[in-house]
């Protein structure tokens, strides 16, 4: 799958799941898909909260790696 197909499934995931986070005061930002690596910036409260590293792994990238065929994993990017 090229890049883009790659980035437009990737933002329909996140689409699925901001209101999940809008609901706590959060955002995600897609920067940028490569390699399978998926870059995302969090937003608002979800960029200074203590919990955000479970948000990104245990819930965005897992939906991710599920849903969207190629996806390896998601890093944050600040």
């Amino acid at each position: 799958m090229n890049e883009e197909t790659m980035m437009e499934q990737v933002q329909s995931v996140l689409d699925k799941l901001r209101p999940f986070l809008l609901r706590d005061g959060g955002d995600c930002e897609l920067v940028d898909v490569d390699e399978g690596i998926v870059k995302l910036r969090l937003l608002g409260a979800c960029g200074t909260c203590p919990s955000s590293t479970i948000t990104l792994k245990a819930g965005i990238e897992r939906a991710l790696v599920e849903e969207v065929p190629g996806v390896l994993e998601v890093e944050q990017v600040f």
